[in-house]
């Protein structure tokens, strides 16, 4: 009879024994980085921003913090920054205004949060997860989204909080080849986004995206940021924030696609995100990158332009910081 009693304590045991893990923590900056337009000073700025974002989110979970939290600090730390396309440093659209996208995924529970075309909300990943945990929703858009975001207390700022000179700038250069018609589509800048994935001491998975979109946008263009299973995925087998040509990540379901071919076929995590972001995206005529997770913590960071800024802390506690192929 002892015995018989001792077996569910035993497997109890078992279980929250296989739940435990070692926190990871994988970020991104933006895909599309052109190696002649990263000065020596450009690039050590924007290592310690990667390196700042990894921390805040990573020192929460060596502090027991849920990997939605660990998401939500280091992306915050990111849109807080000028130096990508996200938040303060978000890029202006056709008519010199900023709209800012975001989405959240817990994978232990498949909730989600996301929001599109905002413009006074400080930190569009806080109003995501607002969506996610205090409402009924997945997404909301707009001066709806404004209008939830003040009723729950989410800072909004001034619209010229988020002037940046150099984002200016871009657009003048964006609008000015446009009247010359020297357009190119496929040369337009449109890869600066900013995205974490991390796994916490529970197991447990989440994955976040936020950005400006691309510089120049009209008609309310919404990318794949805030659209869940295409820019941001995670379930309790994988987490996935991509980076890229909005349209055709939305297309091709990037993130879900590879979470997907993990789940149904049983693919290792870099060999599925390879095949989506290596094989279908260009194939379809797009380009960028990804973060990808696993619950073993196993990372992959694929991408097939010249470089894209991403970071990680690893299953021992290493940081990684890195921005073009590694060697």
């Amino acid at each position: 009879m002892k015995s018989l009693l001792l077996v569910p304590i035993l497997l109890a045991g078992v279980a929250s024994m296989s739940h435990a893990a070692n926190p990871v923590l994988v970020i991104h900056g933006g895909a599309g980085v052109i190696r002649s337009e990263v000065t020596p000073e450009r690039e050590k700025a924007v290592r310690a921003e990667l390196e700042r974002a990894l921390h805040a989110g990573y020192d929460a979970l060596k502090g027991g913090a849920s990997s939605i939290d660990a998401v939500t600090k280091a992306i915050v730390v990111m849109e807080d920054s000028p130096l990508f396309n996200a938040g303060k440093g978000a890029v202006f659209n056709h008519d010199g205004k900023n709209e800012l996208d975001a989405s959240i995924m817990d994978g232990a529970t498949r909730k989600a949060g996301a929001i599109a075309n905002v413009h006074r909300v400080k930190n569009p990943i806080l109003l995501a997860r607002a969506v996610m945990e205090k409402s009924e929703h997945v997404m909301l858009i707009d001066d709806g989204a404004e209008q939830f975001a003040h009723s729950v207390g989410i800072e909004l700022v001034d619209p010229k909080y988020f002037y940046v000179e150099e984002r200016w700038q871009q657009l003048q250069k964006a609008l000015e080849d446009e009247r010359a018609k020297k357009v190119d589509p496929s040369k337009a800048p449109r890869h600066g986004t900013v995205g974490a994935v991390a796994l916490d001491l529970r197991g447990n998975l989440a994955a976040g995206t936020s950005t400006g979109g691309m510089t120049n946008k009209r008609f309310g263009r919404v990318g794949d940021s805030p659209i869940i299973g295409a820019g941001t995925f995670a379930d309790e087998r994988c987490a996935v924030s991509a980076t890229g040509w909005g349209e055709y990540y939305i297309r091709a379901t990037a993130a879900r696609d590879i979470c997907a071919r993990v789940e149904y076929k049983g693919d290792k995590l870099a060999k599925a995100a390879d095949d989506v972001v290596l094989g279908v995206i260009p194939k379809m005529g797009g380009d960028g990158g990804v973060i990808a997770l696993d619950k073993e913590g196993n990372i992959a960071t694929p991408f097939n332009t010249e470089g894209m800024f991403r970071g990680w802390i690893d299953r021992d506690g290493k940081v990684h910081i890195a921005i073009f192929p590694e060697k």
